[in-house]
């Protein structure tokens, strides 16, 4: 079967996919808190109604972050073909992170300047999702046959984890065979590349414990942020230098994350945070200080870690790192708890998956596709712990350094070009053309 009209059809709705993409990131759905879910779900999953799919809003009742002022709303759009194929599922988060300072214009505005759609999410990942419904509604539109199904979602939370979107979904069987057989997740790898997988991620939190005093007699107290201090020197004079020997066969994208690496993502340690402030007389006018020393200190960390390493094993170094604290440091006691951790992922790269959209993308840019694996997880997790699926894979426009930058943008020929490569891809995973 030449596909060649069906081509040209997606290049002609270029500008429909420019128009959806600005559509999309206008509705600010920022997370935290979880603005405009609803409204950005029901907008796309109204558009696919008119075009034939089955509809369904699924809001994650109980799972983290969902309640009554900010519900998570999923939406799921089914299109069944005819009989005997296999279902083919792009899946796309719908939240975005805060704005921040730095942008050039309007955030939320999906201004078009140099070819090119710029604002919140236009990368990571609202163009990725216009692309994949703009293939599918032109499978559609040309009235090509094909045995099986089509699938879109727009899921929520990803940025937090995805447990109230992805995750909730997986648990209910929205991504187990025999209902989906193959998922696209288009986030922005590149348009040439096929993202197999990603690093593995243990976050945690580490408290260090003090004993409170008078800040003007520090010596009848015992500082928590002083014992914090010896930690994060031990971290970075002896685990950091190790970690960055550790080196993974797996293609991970940039090169600087084909290590292990830790981050403190975040600090705190004896007072809230206050405001301080003095007026021109030079008199305080804000909040001030109390004097006391420390009696607790935490830090996140977040640790990633490459395919070659397990959990327990990176868990273990921490904890073997603040019982030779305990033991050498006088006063030293801490406490540690998990709080969110996935193992690394890989679909293979023989998987059906893999070889249409590599095949495809060999059609469409007339170059080999390259393989990756993504630096942070993504929703995959979900899909290949929760759904035990592991024909996923990431593939969608965007530069993937871009994400969660000020004047993030999407190219509007990627945004076409990864339609055509989307739009064929599901067409040979569905059975229904096997020569695309």
């Amino acid at each position: 079967m030449n596909h060649d009209s069906l081509l040209k059809r997606i290049e002609s709705k270029r500008d429909e996919v420019v128009a959806l993409t600005q559509d999309l990131v206008r509705i600010p759905t920022t997370n935290p808190p979880g603005d405009a879910y609803e409204a950005c779900a029901r907008m796309l999953g109204e558009r696919l109604a008119k075009r034939g799919f089955a509809v369904e809003y699924i809001r994650a009742t109980g799972a983290p972050g969902d309640r009554d002022s900010h519900p998570r709303i999923n939406v799921v759009a089914r299109y069944e073909g005819q009989p005997g194929g296999e279902c083919v599922h792009f899946n796309s988060h719908i939240d975005v992170v805060e704005a921040g300072s730095g942008w050039s214009s309007d955030p939320f505005g999906a201004d078009i300047r140099d070819g090119k759609v710029y604002g919140r999410g236009t990368c990571d990942m609202k163009g990725g999702l216009a692309s994949s419904v703009i293939a599918c509604e032109a499978i559609l539109e040309e009235g090509l046959p094909f045995a099986g199904a089509l699938e879109i979602s727009g899921t929520v939370d990803e940025e937090s984890g995805g447990f109230a979107g992805v995750g909730y979904l997986a648990e209910r069987g929205y991504f187990t065979k025999p209902r989906v057989h193959h998922v696209i997740i288009p986030e922005p790898l590149g348009v040439d590349r096929i993202c197999l997988g990603h690093r593995g991620v243990w976050w945690g939190e580490v408290e260090t414990l003090g004993r409170i005093a008078h800040g003007s007699m520090p010596f009848l107290g015992d500082s928590a942020i002083n014992h914090m201090s010896a930690f994060i020197h031990l971290l970075e004079t002896q685990l950091q230098p190790r970690l960055s020997q550790r080196h993974t066969a797996e293609p991970v994208e940039p090169p600087g994350a084909r290590v292990s690496t830790l981050n403190i993502n975040s600090l705190h340690g004896g007072q809230v945070e206050q405001l301080f402030s003095m007026d021109a007389l030079d008199r305080p006018t804000g909040d001030l200080p109390s004097p006391v020393v420390a009696h607790s200190c935490r830090a996140v960390l977040d640790r990633r870690f490459i395919a070659e390493e397990n959990l327990e094993t990176v868990k273990a170094e921490i904890v073997a790192m603040l019982e030779e604290l305990k033991h050498s440091r006088p006063g030293f006691n801490y406490g540690i708890k998990d709080i969110m951790s996935f193992v690394p992922t890989a679909t293979p790269r023989d998987a059906p998956v893999v070889l249409a959209t590599a095949r495809a993308i060999a059609r469409v840019l007339g170059r080999e596709a390259s393989y990756i694996s993504s630096p942070g997880t993504y929703d995959q997790k979900h899909i290949v712990r929760t759904a035990k699926l592991d024909a996923c894979i990431a593939y969608g426009p965007g530069i993937l350094d871009l994400a969660h930058q000020p004047d993030e943008y999407v190219g509007i020929q990627e945004l076409v070009d990864s339609a055509k490569i989307m739009a064929l891809a599901a067409l040979s995973l569905t059975r229904g053309a096997r020569d695309a």
